[in-house]
């Protein structure tokens, strides 16, 4: 009986175990049922934040990205890569069945030339692309070098090749230089250099760049660039490399290129003559040459200009050009020499260039040499025969200078007829209408028949004369000490007036010793088609004025006169004071003293 209940009592025990291990183990089970359930309801909440990660997905990103960066518009195309989208892909096929270059397993070769010209348009960095594109930096930095090598191969296609001014050309900037292939000059491209080769890459204006030199021809499409020589070399030094190198500068015999006077005057290089106004911001139309010098260095700099402007519109198109960057020297030469490329197959392909629109767009092609010296300049220097040549062909076209010289009596006529329209209603704001030099061809015709006299370019060009100088002769009459003369019409001023007037307004150095017999007709004419800058005031005019006013009106004011002081502006600690008497009426007087005694 004792061992019965015994065994009951083993059997109660061993049950109440059994019971608190399950509740133990129910309340584990629970426990991380509740923690499941929370990590799973966060990773949800992260999945939908930030998506699911598959390269299904990452893929269709990238071809969105580049499908709008190409195909969008065109806009948006030339925005991004300087380029259309026909213009690209023209670039894309010649890259690869011409350059060779080939698309990996996953960046095709619109996308590899799409990072290439955003970088070099933008002067974008690895890690800013790598984003825009959806690819590593080691990814960018390799198709990125990959392009820049392929588009080298390829400078025997996208040079140009010059072509001689002919004989009977027309064009007014060319049409004196019969032979001429083009122009050069060179220009500065910013770099970054290691710090021990600094002083080497230093140019005359204090910046570390590289000088390169590049020649253009008429149609401003680069013919040949040579980059890569330190800033502190001459142009001089540069050209003379550029000739004496094997595959080098080539210019045949008989023809020659137009440069500044920082090269040498010699055989294939006309350079204009030193000491003697060259640059065109020093002609206007006050200032009109004076010798066969003069005339043949202004047509040249008209001519020779196609080489500044190539290279202006060279660094507004490439970003990358306008810094320095962080690549190597070797590859910062290489992306300028890919850039003038890419320039002239810009300007070729594309039906207007985004940043020049009135170029010729196509260009002739000529026999190229062998490589040889044989038919080419082989060396820069000066020589008597050319130079005396150069001086034959200036006093040729100063002989051929034609300016057409008005008379007293055709300039009056004109003064009528300009009148004339005044009072009819063809004068508008800040000119005359359209078509109103059809009428003053025919009015002056009617008056002088058998005259030479076109609307354009003598009318227009005598009307643009005159609106300048009536513009300067309007501020210098309001100079004291400088007026017009009524019997000769000429500028009467003090040598000392008129030295310190110049320096101010230097447009009026050329006046002094012309007559302005129809200035009050112009007066009449233009009026107020001018700006005057009368009414300006900056912060202390203005304050000026508003005294002056307030004062004006305290005089005339009826009441007592009250005097009050007024600090002056300055940093002493005693002030000093200006005593200025306003009129108060009695009872604003009569206030005052009463909050006086308050105080």
């Amino acid at each position: 009986m004792d061992d019965e209940v015994e065994l009951q009592a083993v059997l109660v025990a061993i049950f109440g175990l059994i019971i608190e291990l399950m509740n133990e183990v129910n309340s584990f089970v629970v426990f991380m049922s509740f923690g499941y359930l929370f990590l799973r309801r966060r990773t949800i909440q992260s999945r939908r934040l930030q998506g699911n990660y598959s390269l299904r997905s990452k893929v269709t990103r990238q071809l969105d990205r580049l499908h709008f960066l190409i195909n969008y518009n065109d806009e948006t195309c030339k925005d991004h890569i300087r380029m259309n989208s026909d213009c690209f892909n023209r670039l894309c096929f010649l890259l690869q069945n011409l350059g060779g270059l080939s698309s990996t397993r996953n960046v095709s070769i619109s996308e590899q030339v799409a990072i290439f010209l955003t970088v070099l348009s933008h002067h974008t960095k690895n890690r800013v692309v790598k984003h825009s594109f959806d690819r590593s930096g080691y990814t960018i930095s390799k198709h990125f070098n990959g392009v820049l090598n392929t588009l080298l191969r390829l400078h025997r296609v996208l040079l140009a090749k010059p072509v001689h001014v002919p004989d009977d050309s027309t064009d007014y900037r060319w049409k004196y230089f019969k032979g001429c292939l083009g122009a050069l000059d060179g220009t500065y491209i910013p770099v970054r250099v290691p710090h021990s080769d600094i002083p080497r890459y230093r140019n005359r204006k204090g910046n570390v760049s590289v000088n390169v030199l590049a020649v253009c021809d008429q149609n401003m499409n680069f013919v040949y660039v040579l980059s890569g020589w330190e800033g502190s070399a001459a142009d001089s030094r540069i050209l003379r490399d550029a000739v004496t190198r094997p595959h080098g500068f080539k210019v045949p015999n008989g023809s020659y290129y137009l440069c500044d006077d920082g090269y040498t005057n010699g055989n294939g290089f006309l350079a204009p003559y030193r000491g003697v106004r060259y640059h065109l911001k020093e002609w206007d139309d006050s200032r009109q040459p004076q010798n066969y010098q003069e005339y043949y260095n202004l047509k040249h700099a008209k001519a020779r200009n196609c080489i500044e402007r190539s290279f202006g519109i060279l660094k507004a198109r490439w970003g990358i050009l306008r810094s320095n960057s962080y690549y190597p020297i070797k590859t910062q030469n290489r992306f300028i020499l890919d850039c003038c490329l890419l320039h002239n197959f810009i300007r070729t392909h594309m039906d207007v260039d985004p940043y020049e629109d009135d170029v010729p767009e196509s260009y002739s092609d000529v026999n190229e040499g062998n490589g040889g010296t044989e038919g080419y300049i082989d060396q820069v220097e000066s020589s008597q025969e050319w130079t005396s040549w150069r001086d034959n062909l200036a006093i040729q076209m100063f002989v051929d200078y034609d300016r057409r010289v008005w008379t007293y009596m055709e300039e009056k006529e004109l003064v009528c007829a300009l009148k004339e329209l005044v009072v009819k209603g063809h004068k508008c704001d800040n000119g005359f209408r359209s078509g109103y030099l059809n009428l003053l061809e025919n009015s002056i015709a009617s008056k002088f028949p058998g005259t030479d006299l076109k609307g354009d370019p003598h009318i227009n060009s005598k009307i643009h004369v005159w609106k300048k100088q009536y513009a300067c002769l309007k501020l210098m009459l309001g100079v004291s000490g400088i007026g017009l003369n009524s019997t000769t019409f000429r500028i009467d001023a003090l040598p000392e007036v008129w030295a310190a007037y110049i320096k101010v307004d230097s447009a009026a150095r050329g006046l002094q010793k012309k007559t302005f017999p129809f200035y009050a007709d112009w007066t009449e004419i233009f009026g107020n088609d001018r700006a005057t800058g009368a009414d300006s005031q900056a912060y202390v005019d203005a304050e000026q004025d508003v005294l002056n006013r307030t004062s004006k009106n305290a005089d005339n004011s009826v009441g007592g006169d009250k005097s009050f002081e007024v600090p002056a502006a300055n940093d002493q600690s005693t002030a000093e004071f200006s005593t200025f008497n306003v009129g108060e009426s009695s009872s604003a007087t009569k206030d005052k003293s009463k909050g006086l005694k308050r105080k």
